[in-house]
């Protein structure tokens, strides 16, 4: 599994970070035990970064996460990177809260959750404009001072956000959402990113199943699932961004992958970006995703995907507040 430097936090992480979103509830009903084993494969397979979240479930799956690594957190602890995140509330009057208060609630909790004395990286879930950016950097450095967390990042920020938190104390990383049908990024923030050496390790490169060549036109979603609300996954929009599939399908064949490695390579081949975050639910398919990481894609094959996808439709995600 190949490494990185995550920016100038300085952990040395895997290239694949496991991600666990979809063992909160968000995504539908799952199969905890299976989760485990899954968690556990990833980090026999080499990945050393596990990424969570205080809102996946409100702790369920900080708590799984902690469940499934506990032998290894045990032996192993300084070789393994925890990430979490906090400041929001789903389902609140506030549901974007980074407030000093809550955001050191939300570490208390996410430490006994997983049952750590320390997280390495704790970010800010999403920008709340309510709050002082100076307030929520200088709790975040509170903890570091008393050791309860390592280091510092943020989620969803934009360059002006950013600018802002680093004014009071540097953001070491920044978690986005990056993929193929999103691209936003790479006009905002990602260039303040390099400039700044910020750690960049994105979300949802799989574009939140499109690109895992799983879907169909006649796929339907759980109502737990955010997808089931999402017009991206609906009609027109889903079936032309299958057609586009089908053609990076054909590419990917040619490479010897899937277009799931494909679509996972090609946002660890952009400049700027350390890690590809990505989750599974069962053991067999993390080894598809690890495998992305030593997928070399030449210019040529850069150009022919930038060629087939610009006939894409633009996809959104998830927020504490629906669908955005």
């Amino acid at each position: 599994m190949r490494r990185t430097t995550l920016g100038k936090s300085g952990l040395d992480v895997s290239r694949i970070a496991f991600g666990t979103w979809q063992l909160g509830g968000d995504w539908g009903s799952f199969d905890e035990d299976a989760a485990v084993q899954a968690i556990q494969h990833a980090r026999e397979l080499g990945v050393n970064f596990f990424d969570t979240a205080q809102a996946y479930g409100f702790g369920k799956s900080e708590a799984l996460l902690g469940r499934a690594l506990r032998d290894e957190l045990k032996r192993d602890r300084d070789n393994l990177v925890i990430a979490t995140k906090g400041g929001i509330n789903p389902g609140s009057d506030r549901p974007r809260d980074a407030r000093r208060d809550w955001l050191r609630k939300g570490v208390e909790e996410s430490l006994r959750h997983l049952a750590l004395d320390h997280i390495d990286l704790y970010q800010v879930h999403w920008p709340d404009p309510d709050t002082p950016a100076d307030e929520t950097a200088s709790a975040l450095q509170e903890l570091v001072d008393q050791g309860k967390i390592r280091h510092v990042g943020v989620s969803n920020y934009d360059t002006e956000q950013l600018a802002a938190f680093d004014r009071t104390r540097p953001v070491e990383t920044l978690q986005p959402p990056y993929h193929l049908f999103r691209r936003a990024i790479e006009d905002d923030p990602l260039p303040y990113c390099r400039e700044h050496n910020i750690g960049v390790l994105v979300y949802s490169p799989l574009g939140s199943g499109l690109l895992t060549g799983a879907l169909t036109p006649h796929t339907t979603f759980e109502p737990g699932d955010w997808r089931a609300k999402s017009g991206a996954f609906q009609g027109a929009n889903l079936q032309k961004n299958l057609e586009v599939v089908e053609q990076l399908k054909n590419l990917a064949a040619e490479k010897g992958a899937t277009v799931s490695q494909l679509a996972i390579a090609w946002t660890l081949h952009q400049p700027g970006v350390h890690v590809a975050i990505v989750g599974a639910r069962r053991a067999r398919n993390i080894e598809d995703s690890v495998a992305a990481a030593d997928l070399d894609l030449t210019r040529d094959d850069l150009a022919r995907i930038e060629e087939i996808t610009s006939r894409g439709v633009q996809v959104e995600g998830a927020s504490p507040e629906g669908v955005a």
